[in-house]
């Protein structure tokens, strides 16, 4: 009698991912779960790919956010069962990449050789969004996997909220219309410069976004401040690193925020009165662990095709993750940074670029700052991989400043080679206080940050 053949596999299909949670609340009268710009972006990349890699800065809630797409998880770090996680990492990994998908696998860097466990099979199921990997802002040893993942492993920066994902901006100023072409209708905004001060103090934190307690919602920034100087940036690369100094530089480098300061300054503001400070060096190292945990990330410059030849300066803009940790660093409060509005509006500029950064993601772009050799500068560059792209002044408020940071944006607009790339879609002076949102006669928009929305 024939054998019966055997049934071939069935080739992995990919996931159904489930729909954006709707925030539910909890008795500390905050959402348990605000939908964030990156739901959407983590949807998108895993119909694309068959991992991605998550990253970011501590606290900025990568976890929760991968959480409510993933249809199963392993938490490495789990006390109960972490033992047992890294002794089938290392004799069967496989097992531990069993489970309906998109699997999330926290704290993946506990086992590093993970990362090739996962590239496998991704080869093996080949099929899209099978797999979710996050982990603290501390990097792998990477001497432990043999593959880069290239072609199955995306990776997805993950950010601070923005004003508009923690519920502080009405999400009036579209820019996806504005890249549009479409116009910007009057609209409220009523921001007082009090709240400003807070929300830049409060920082984009999940864990602090709609705590009723003042003292509770600043202390978050203060605690990552520390955790960062005592611990991570010696973790980083498992070199020591003296947290007093390491405090000093985030210090120095807060009162640098929004400029292109160099390595040297840097290096002799740390140094204060002491007769031996750091060395640039040194001052090096330490700025190069804190980008790679994400604390700071400096904007780079935009290189536009010019009608004349105007040498672009190329130095970058000097920008914390979260401004949050400047006050944090400078040991001020909404009080405090209400009595220095030079550097408020140095600060909020830093706040201004965070959230840009969290819509360009949305919109499939970057973020960019222009100057050149005559000191026109342009504060932020949105530029998508189609070629548009918008120019935006931020200014703090005020009617000379308007005017001033409308006449930067037209110069610059003037300068522009249009037969060699697009017109710009649109010119925004990105204000923090004012009563509407805009458009001037010129077609310049105004806009305070607390309308702002993808």
């Amino acid at each position: 009698m024939p054998s019966t053949p055997p049934t071939p596999p069935s080739t992995p299909q990919p996931p159904t991912l489930p729909p954006s949670p709707t925030p539910q609340h909890n008795p500390r009268g905050r959402s348990s779960y605000l939908p964030r710009v990156y739901d959407a972006l983590l949807r998108k990349r895993l119909s694309a790919k068959g991992a991605v890699l998550v990253e970011g800065p501590k606290w900025c809630g990568k976890t929760t956010t991968c959480e409510q797409i993933a249809a199963s998880t392993l938490y490495m770090a789990d006390p109960a069962a972490r033992a047992q996680n890294l002794l089938f990492a290392e004799t069967q990994p496989s097992f531990l990449l069993e489970g309906a998908v998109p699997r999330l696998i926290d704290e993946w860097q506990l086992a590093p050789q993970l990362w090739d466990a996962v590239r496998f099979e991704v080869d093996r199921r080949g099929a899209f969004g099978q797999f979710i990997l996050t982990g603290s802002s501390v990097p792998p040893n990477l001497n432990e996997i043999s593959h880069t993942g290239t072609g199955r492993i995306a990776r997805m920066r993950m950010r601070p909220m923005s004003l508009f994902e923690s519920g502080d901006s009405t999400g009036t100023t579209s820019l996806a219309a504005l890249f549009a072409g479409e116009s910007l209708p009057p609209s409220h905004a009523g921001m007082s410069i009090e709240r400003l001060a807070f929300l830049l103090c409060r920082g984009g934190w999940p864990g602090a976004v709609g705590i009723t307690d003042e003292y509770a919602a600043l202390q978050q920034s203060v605690d990552y401040v520390d955790a960062v100087v005592e611990s991570d940036i010696s973790r980083v690369d498992d070199v020591e690193r003296d947290p007093h100094l390491a405090r000093r530089l985030l210090r120095s480098y807060a009162r640098m925020e929004s400029s292109q300061a160099s390595t040297a300054q840097i290096a002799a503001d740390a140094a204060a009165n002491e007769t031996s400070g750091p060395s640039a060096k040194t001052v090096q190292s330490y700025l190069r662990a804190l980008e790679k945990i994400f604390v700071i990330e400096d904007l780079s410059a935009w290189n536009p095709n010019l009608r004349s030849k105007t040498a672009i300066r190329s130095a970058d803009t000097r920008h914390f993750v979260d401004p949050s940790i400047a006050t944090a660093a400078l040991g001020v409060n909404p009080q405090g940074i209400l009595l220095d509005l030079e550097t408020f509006g140095l600060l909020f500029e830093g706040l201004c670029v965070r959230d840009l950064r969290v819509y360009a993601d949305s919109l499939d772009g970057q973020v960019f700052h222009y100057r050149d050799k005559t000191g026109l500068e342009c504060d932020a560059v949105i530029h998508l991989r189609d070629g548009r792209y918008g120019l935006i002044e931020v200014k703090l408020g005020g009617n000379r400043l308007i005017e001033e940071g409308a006449g930067n944006l037209r110069k610059l607009a003037s300068r522009l080679d249009t037969s060699r790339m697009n017109k710009p879609s649109f010119l925004m002076v990105l204000t923090g206080t004012g009563a509407y949102s805009y458009t001037r006669p010129d077609g310049v928009v105004v806009a305070p940050v607390s309308t702002l929305r993808p």
